[in-house]
């Protein structure tokens, strides 16, 4: 794909050369050429030709994404151990002040 945008490319700036090198050129003409016949048919050409690697790309790193959540949603939290009664697990304790009466 890439030859074939190279090439044009010479052949347009072998156009516009031949312009601005003529008696009855420019290089403003040259320079319009070279953008209206070259430039920008090829920067639409290669844009369109590399949608399907641009899709690649995008579903790749979609699904990259949903794996690294997958396993995030599947790892259990950091210090939390897995209670092996299959009861709740007990709070943990905390020593409370004795309150008394006062006379």
């Amino acid at each position: 794909m890439y030859l074939v945008v190279i090439a044009w490319l010479y052949v347009t700036f072998m156009m516009a050369l031949a312009e601005a090198t003529s008696s009855h050129g420019s290089l403003l003409g040259a320079a319009i050429t070279f953008t209206l016949y070259g430039l920008l048919p090829m920067g639409i050409v290669v844009y369109i030709l590399g949608t399907p690697a641009r899709k690649r790309q995008l579903r790749a790193q979609q699904a990259a994404e949903q794996a690294a959540w997958e396993a995030q949603q599947a790892a259990p939290p950091l210090g939390a151990a897995p209670d092996a009664g299959g009861e709740a697990p007990a709070a943990t304790s905390v020593a409370a002040a004795s309150v008394r009466k006062e006379t």
